[in-house]
């Protein structure tokens, strides 16, 4: 074995032991570097030399620099980072929902509240214009914090959409710089190098992609890794990246939808299979969590608006003359909605619409609905309830429509949850319609009463006792319950025996009866007539008699003001017609404020409590990668120590050789 072998063993050994202080060094360096995976040089025995003695091993050859990395660890920190940053993002606009909502005399329900009580002041004294102009005021503050909340609901609308085009704008450039680094590392192991860091890179933009919206990866034989989104969608593959997009939704244009560019062709991707990430936390936040609070809070003003002026419509007002009283509140219109993929006429426009009319606004439910064709019936359709899935059979009746509840086939006659639907046109069978009966209703409320003698504290009708009344029975209330109400038909009430049963007389203006019966009275119950219903205190006697005749001052009566005060205990939201056809009651208008803060701050803590599992799941996650691939400054610092040793030793390997060969020429140069 002559010294040139051991110098090359030798140099071979201090290469080795260079390269691996200088990975060791790099390491130290990047030990902060976000994505950074702790590389090694990886050593292989150089081959023996054959001899007559033996072998004799030539020392160490650098195979190659790798990086310490777990394709499953970071799999598993990917979806968990993925998972965190979509509920992060739901939690954090849900914060900001929750405060469109606030609780005590801030709220809409206590404005409500308020309004409601203001008529105990009228009632107590009809004629006086100032307990008028309160109410007016009280009025145009429920309209005010309906309509901001609604406005506020619409700018959460529009941060998320502006969100969501952040959100793409940041996928789209971090896919072309993935697709950038993939085909740079496909022309570098084609030289049979592996560059580690331009690696690290890649899964560090591909991790944060994934933050944005949830990625699957594949990687191929060049190197290469495929990014994949919803389920199957390219996102990048090689060298070519596609562009997302945030384009309308065709259901809804005032919502967003996330699209993919294919070929220069916008294709949109389904929510469901975006379930991870950013984007899914905000689409999640502005299909569920912004809906329902939209239409919680239109079913509140719409039923709030239309009992109240339902109320109005039946007393009589102070003007001059007196009159039935005008509409107090105005509310946005229910709209139903093409679906941008409706087919169309010759002109471009939809070749069918569909309008809608509130028959009963205290059956409106907080929700949309979509209707489609029915594809069992020719000509039917179904309507499906969107907060909870119940579907209705709308089929043909004559000019009309009747409905059907699927679930326990209750027939709802000619509406359903309060709601006309009328068809203009013939939809094309895959024609939908996205139907809003209240999701507008709130930020267009107005008050559109100016005038305070109008508001109509006065009832139409007013009770009198016969004067020769022998039982204990007095007035407790009389009140108009229908728009059927004729007050210029006086009613006579003659009570026939002492358990109640009476005979009655309607006459017109002309003194001409038009109509005439027997009823029974029972106490705590309405004797029920022409429209308005008349409550008893006390017990009638046989012969008594009792007369509704037209209000002759209306300045002084407070029949309606006291309706109006009923209207705070009564169950007026949301009511539920029964297979019966009977109406559950609803909501008080309080009541229903208080079920929209229960939902709203049921769903914070829910996405907060979802935010930090998530949360917590994807830092032991991450935990696991580091503790497979990060830099520990101690062991590193350890191993150049060794390295430098190994260094050293290495020159003196060196050295001894450069000692052989100088005596060896000294030798031969005797």
């Amino acid at each position: 074995m002559s010294s040139s072998a051991l110098m090359s063993i030798g140099t071979r050994a201090m290469f080795a032991n260079y390269a691996s202080m200088q990975t060791t060094g790099h390491n130290i360096a990047n030990a902060q570097t976000p994505g950074y995976s702790r590389q090694t040089v990886e050593l292989a025995t150089s081959g023996g030399q054959s001899t007559g003695a033996g072998f004799f091993g030539k020392g160490v050859d650098v195979v190659t620099v790798r990086r310490a990395s777990d394709a499953f660890l970071e799999t598993q920190s990917q979806t968990a980072s993925s998972m965190a940053a979509m509920d992060d993002a739901r939690s954090s606009n849900l914060q900001q929902l929750e405060t469109v909502f606030p609780p005590g005399d801030n709220g809409v329900g206590a404005a409500v509240g308020g309004f409601m009580n203001a008529f105990v002041d009228l009632a107590n004294s009809p004629s006086d214009s100032s307990a008028r102009q309160v109410i007016l005021s009280d009025a145009a503050e429920v309209a005010d914090r309906f309509s901001t909340a609604g406005a506020q609901l619409d700018r959460l609308q529009n941060g998320v959409t502006s969100d969501l085009r952040n959100s793409v704008a940041q996928v789209n450039q971090m896919a072309a710089q993935v697709a950038k680094l993939n085909g740079d590392i496909a022309a570098l192991r084609g030289n049979s190098s592996v560059p580690n860091d331009m690696m690290d890179q890649r899964d560090q933009l591909i991790k944060q992609i994934g933050n944005l919206v949830k990625v699957s990866t594949i990687a191929s034989n060049d190197g290469s890794v495929g990014v994949f989104i919803a389920g199957g969608q390219r996102l990048v593959l090689g060298a070519e990246a596609q562009q997302l997009a945030v384009t309308p939704d065709p259901a809804n244009s005032s919502r967003s939808v996330i699209s993919i560019s294919d070929s220069g062709i916008l294709h949109e991707l389904p929510d469901d299979l975006l379930v991870g990430g950013t984007i899914s936390g905000l689409l999640k936040y502005q299909n569920e969590d912004l809906v329902s609070a939209r239409n919680q809070l239109g079913q509140m003003a719409a039923s709030v608006s239309a009992r109240v002026n339902q109320i109005q419509s039946f007393g009589v007002d102070v003007g001059s003359p007196p009159g039935a009283g005008n509409p107090v509140f105005a509310v946005g219109a229910p709209v139903a909605i093409p679906n941008s993929h409706n087919a169309r006429d010759a002109a471009g426009g939809f070749a069918s619409s569909v309008s809608l009319a509130v028959t009963d606004a205290t059956q409106l439910k907080a929700s949309d609905y979509t209707m489609v064709a029915d594809p069992a019936n020719a000509g039917n359709y179904i309507v499906t309830r969107e907060s909870d899935g119940v579907k209705f059979s709308m089929a043909p009746n004559g000019a009309n429509w009747a409905f059907t509840r699927l679930s326990d086939g209750a027939a709802m006659g000619g509406s359903m949850d309060g709601l006309q639907i009328t068809v203009n046109g013939t939809p094309g069978a895959n024609d939908s319609f996205e139907l809003q009966p209240v999701g507008r209703a709130a930020v267009s409320m107005t008050r559109v009463l100016d005038n305070p003698a109008g508001i109509a504290a006065a009832a139409p009708m007013t009770a009198v006792m016969g004067v020769a009344n022998k039982g204990t029975a007095t007035v407790a209330g009389l009140a108009v319950v229908s728009t059927s109400n004729d007050p210029t038909i006086s009613a006579a009430i003659n009570f026939t025996d002492a358990n109640g049963g009476y005979a009655y007389t309607l006459t017109d203006a002309s003194g001409n009866v038009t109509s005439s019966g027997n009823g029974t009275w029972t106490a705590g119950q309405p004797i029920a007539l022409n429209g308005f219903e008349l409550n008893l205190n006390g017990v009638p006697a046989a012969g008594d008699t009792i007369s509704v005749v037209k209000t002759a001052h209306p300045e002084s009566n407070n029949g309606n003001a006291l309706a109006m005060v009923g209207l705070r205990d009564e169950n007026f939201v949301g009511r539920d017609m029964q297979i019966d056809g009977s109406l559950q009651d609803g909501e008080t208008a309080t009541d229903a404020y208080a079920s929209v803060l229960a939902n709203v701050g049921v769903r914070v803590q829910s996405a907060k409590t979802s935010s930090t599992i998530s949360t917590a799941t994807s830092q032991q996650a991450d935990a696991a990668v580091a503790n497979k691939s990060g830099v520990n400054l101690d062991e590193e610092a350890g191993r150049l120590i060794q390295f430098q040793q190994g260094y050293q030793a290495a020159a003196k390997v060196l050295q001894v050789a450069q000692a052989i060969f100088d005596t060896l020429l000294q030798m031969a140069s005797h």
